[in-house]
């Protein structure tokens, strides 16, 4: 688990960075989380957008779509929330989850940072 927790810190230093979480969408559970408040609770996140990242691959599959996702971002009037498949090594079924201050983020610069990151995370 060293690797995630590198990932999950790698996030956290995203600027704006409010809460981070590496997800398994089959089950919804979060397997590492850093950050988050009592406003933003990272378990609730996890499960909630497992059904975000569901519902889009069902969609992609009935409209026969053979791209793969790189990220699902969830604009808020103060937040940003960036959700990234894993594609590559023993990472499939899983996806992490960003939760960025928007007054405090850039966004085109969080979700290269999160590319290098999904690239690098080994589970």
């Amino acid at each position: 688990m060293g690797n995630m927790d590198i990932s999950l810190k790698e996030m956290m230093t995203i600027d704006g960075a409010i809460g981070a979480v590496v997800v398994d969408y089959n089950s919804g559970m979060a397997l590492g989380a850093l950050g988050g408040s009592k406003e933003l609770d990272l378990q609730v996140a996890a499960a909630g957008n497992t059904e975000v990242v569901k519902a889009k691959m069902r969609t992609m599959e009935s409209l026969g779509l053979k791209d793969g996702i790189e990220d699902i971002l969830i604009t808020l009037s103060g937040q940003y929330h960036v959700i990234r498949p894993v594609s590559g090594r023993g990472g499939k079924g899983l996806f992490l989850y960003l939760a960025l201050d928007r007054s405090r983020a850039n966004l085109a610069l969080a979700r290269h940072h999160m590319r290098g990151i999904e690239e690098k995370l080994e589970v």
